[in-house]
């Protein structure tokens, strides 16, 4: 089992829109251990009972605030912890931050960027714990390095933008088979996916300016059409 995605995540928030929309999207990305609070003293509760392993916290609840929270948290665990708030100026920033927070993030927000801020902070402090390297695979005479974003052909080395490495990811979890875009949109831009496919089309583009010796005709970024993309590597051959 991925051991990120074991472990438990606490989401505190004062709107349930908000609260919902970051569980489904973290069920989404493979967890299942998560808890939600909209108030400071349930989050406190549930901190002391289910003993979360993260947290994501809002700064403005109705019975008390999330840096208040953060410094009670601190009394008893030291989990990360990431804030989410409307507010944004400097000295919230700081202030968070000087707590012990681990990211800062303001509203609105992309909740993919939440994701993606999320896994890092748990890789970091839990790397001890966790060996997980991202795929590596053959194209041709190439090599694609997702583990450090890189293309490599013979002595030459291009790197992949954070765009580029999400889509080929998600084509590589599918490789020999179909993607369309709207799923390559919502793995790069979450469910903000509408008015992304001309975008999409510009970074398929570059990824096949680095993968395909001749990108005009692709043999291994396949485009589907009407549908979407296809990755077609050694194995799925």
């Amino acid at each position: 089992m991925d051991l990120i995605k074991n472990k438990k995540i606490l989401i505190v928030d004062d709107e349930p829109e908000i609260r919902e929309m970051i569980e489904r999207f973290l069920r989404r990305e493979g967890f299942f251990r998560i808890y939600t609070a909209g108030n400071f003293s349930n989050a406190l509760s549930v901190c002391r009972s289910e003993k979360p392993d993260a947290a994501i916290l809002d700064i403005m609840l109705p019975d008390g605030d999330g840096f208040s929270l953060l410094s009670s948290i601190r009394s008893f665990t030291d989990m990360p912890v990431l804030f989410l708030s409307a507010r944004g100026e400097d000295e919230d920033r700081l202030l968070g931050l000087g707590l012990g927070a681990d990211d800062y993030m303001v509203k609105p927000f992309l909740p993919r960027e939440l994701i993606l801020r999320l896994m890092a902070i748990l890789k970091r402090v839990y790397a001890s714990n966790i060996v997980e390297r991202l795929p590596v695979f053959r194209l041709g005479a190439l090599t694609v390095d997702l583990d450090s974003a890189v293309v490599l052909r013979g002595h030459k080395e291009f790197s992949l933008t954070a765009k580029e490495h999400s889509i080929l990811m998600k084509l590589y979890e599918n490789q020999g088979r179909i993607v369309t875009s709207d799923a390559l949109c919502q793995a790069v831009w979450g469910d903000e996916i509408y008015g992304y496919e001309n975008t999409l089309m510009v970074h398929v583009r570059r990824i096949r300016e680095k993968i395909e010796e001749d990108p005009s005709n692709p043999v291994y970024l396949l485009t589907v059409r009407g549908l979407g993309y296809k990755l077609m590597t050694q194995e799925s051959r």
